[in-house]
Formats: structure tokens, C-alpha cells, sequence
């Protein structure tokens, strides 16, 4: 049920930015960075501010995948908060669909996680990318022989999400339990921006999914194979980079990023093409409308973005500059 459900969330919010893959056919490379360790400041805040206002938007820039041995030193970030009237949490999308029809509809999502006809990964991979592959799935998935029935797709987000794991990383957000417990403390309201992502044919979602499958289908895993070949150790760099407040660094190291190639083979289908770039409009807008909103009402607010996001010439934050907002970079 959880999984069959993770997999609708994905195809109709996946969010990831095109960027160009990594490298193919690259071998693993001795993963020399260490993960720091302890408490680390974490990045500096980006502040936001109207021309004709002293109200602020501070923003602090989250990170993903960051070492799991940290823990954030997080005193700037209260005392900002302690003097805020609202805090912004990162628009997240919310699929509606219901709970007896998902119920019903779960052989069916079941269905579109595997490979058709009863074929396995070995049977579809063009023989080089298998033996690749085999490696890779020896090292950080074990003995899981479920996941070669998988499409490649769902073997891809798999096989990355144990390999983030297995590398010292977590993908989980540590910041936002603190940042909710100061929050909580000095009594700031949190609002959240939820999406919320009506799916009135949770049917034609699955077989929209199914139809996906073939050869973009396969680059997906094909990039995730060389992203974990060829990116592993700048993924620590970049972690620790954020981890120590290093700015330039984080915007120094390339950041190659298989999911736009997971998200072309989404895409291929004009059904959910056109539910993806409808879910990116509206995050975008909503999380744009309450930072506005935030400026205009409170003389402080602190939100929270992805670090990508905040650096991309086409991201929020440059949406904002296009609008005449006053913006800071952290020094």
C-alpha cells in the first residue's frame, strides 16, 4: 500500500530540475572524502527584502543528502525565529485520492512496479549496463532479489536511496524537527504550504505509469548506475560543504542529477506530462504567494528552500529578484 502509493505521489509531483546526467561507463572511484562530523553551523540566510520596506524573509537553504553524523548548530536560526511572526515550511504536494479506492485499485498499482510478462532486469538490460548494474546491487542492496523484478525505474530509486545510506549520507530532512521545536518554543506560527493534488482517475494514473515503460525507462537506472559510478564522493563533498557553511564550494562543485533523466521517462506520456508541469506550477506559486504574502504582513518571516533552489538562475529566489525583491546572499 505504501509503496503503491509512494510510486502516484512520484509520478505526479516528481519536481526534479533538468540538469545534465553524469558520465556513462565511468568505474567506482575510492570514495577519499571523510564526512564531517559533530556540530557544523550549516549555511549562512539568504534575506529577502521589498525596496520600499524594512520587512524581512530570511531563508535558510536546506541540503540533501547530508552525513548522518552531524547535528546543527542552529543559534542564528532561533534567534531569527525568536524575533519572527511566521515561519514558511517548503511547499509540499499532497495527493487526494481515497482510501477505499486506493484499496481497490492496489493489484493494479502493484502491477505497474513490475517488469511486463514476469521479466526481470536481467532480461531487459542490454547485457554491459546488467553487468554494471549486478555490482552496484551486490554492494547496497544485498540479497533483495525482489528489486530485480522492479522496473528500472523503481530498481534506480532504490538502489540510489540504500547507496545514499550505505555511503555514511541520509537524504532525510534533520533540520525541520529543530526548527519546528524552536518555533513551538517561542510560540511563531508555522505555516505549512501544502498542495494539494486532486487524483480523480487514480486508474488511468496507474496505466498512464505502465505505458511509460521501455527505453527512457531504462536510461533512468542507466544514469543512476553512473551518478553512484562517478558522483559518490562529490555528493560527500557537497554534504560537508553545507555541513561547514561554505557557500562557494557548494556552488563550485557540478551537480549531476539522474532524476531529470528518471523525469523525462515520466514525461513521455501526455497524461502525466501535463499533471507534472501542472504540480511544479502550483508548488512554485503557492510557496511564491506565502512568501509575498509573509513580506507584506510580517517585519520578519524565516522559510526554509533547497540550497539548489535558491542558487538556480531559474529558481524561486530568482523569480523573486524578477520581481523587484531585494535579495542577499549569506557571506
Amino acid at each position: 500500500m505504501v509503496r503503491s502509493a509512494a510510486v502516484l505521489l512520484w509520478v505526479l509531483t516528481g519536481l526534479a530540475s533538468a540538469q545534465a546526467p553524469p558520465p556513462a561507463g565511468a568505474t567506482a572511484p575510492t570514495l577519499a572524502t571523510v564526512l564531517v562530523t559533530g556540530e557544523q553551523p550549516g549555511p549562512g540566510l539568504w534575506k529577502v527584502t521589498r525596496r520600499d520596506s524594512d520587512h524581512v524573509l530570511w531563508i535558510l537553504g536546506t541540503q540533501a543528502p547530508l552525513p548522518k553524523t552531524i547535528s546543527w548548530r542552529a543559534s542564528e536560526v532561533e534567534k531569527i525565529i525568536a524575533s519572527s511572526q511566521e515561519v514558511l515550511t517548503d511547499a509540499q504536494a499532497d495527493l487526494k485520492i481515497g482510501l477505499f479506492r486506493t484499496v481497490f485499485l492496489l493489484p493494479a498499482a502493484l502491477g505497474a512496479k513490475k517488469n511486463a510478462d514476469g521479466k526481470t532486469l536481467k532480461d531487459i538490460l542490454p547485457a554491459d549496463l546488467y553487468a554494471r548494474w549486478l555490482p552496484l546491487k551486490q554492494r547496497y542492496l544485498g540479497k533483495d532479489d525482489g528489486v530485480e523484478r522492479l522496473r528500472p525505474i523503481l530498481a534506480a530509486n532504490e538502489l540510489y536511496g540504500k547507496a545514499i545510506g550505505k555511503s555514511g549520507m541520509t537524504n532525510k530532512n534533520a533540520l525541520w524537527p529543530v526548527i519546528e521545536k524552536i518555533a513551538k518554543k517561542y510560540r511563531v506560527p508555522i505555516k505549512e504550504i501544502d498542495v494539494a493534488i486532486p487524483v480523480d482517475n487514480a486508474r488511468q494514473a496507474i496505466d498512464d505509469f505502465k505505458s511509460t515503460a521501455g527505453q527512457l525507462d531504462i536510461d533512468c537506472l542507466a544514469t543512476t548506475i553512473a551518478r553512484l559510478e562517478t558522483d559518490l564522493d562529490a555528493m560527500r563533498a557537497r554534504a560537508n560543504a553545507w555541513a561547514v557553511g561554505d557557500l562557494e564550494k557548494l556552488k563550485s562543485l557540478p551537480y549531476p542529477d539522474q532524476r531529470a533523466v528518471c523525469l523525462n521517462a515520466l514525461t513521455a506520456n501526455a497524461n502525466l506530462r501535463e499533471r507534472l508541469d501542472a504540480a511544479r506550477q502550483r508548488i512554485r506559486g503557492e510557496w511564491l504567494d506565502a512568501a509575498e504574502a509573509a513580506l507584506w504582513s510580517n517585519a520578519s518571516t524565516f522559510a526554509v528552500l533547497p540550497v539548489a533552489e535558491l542558487v538556480s538562475p531559474d529558481g524561486r529566489l530568482a523569480m523573486m529578484r524578477g520581481k523587484g525583491y531585494v535579495i542577499e546572499e549569506p557571506q
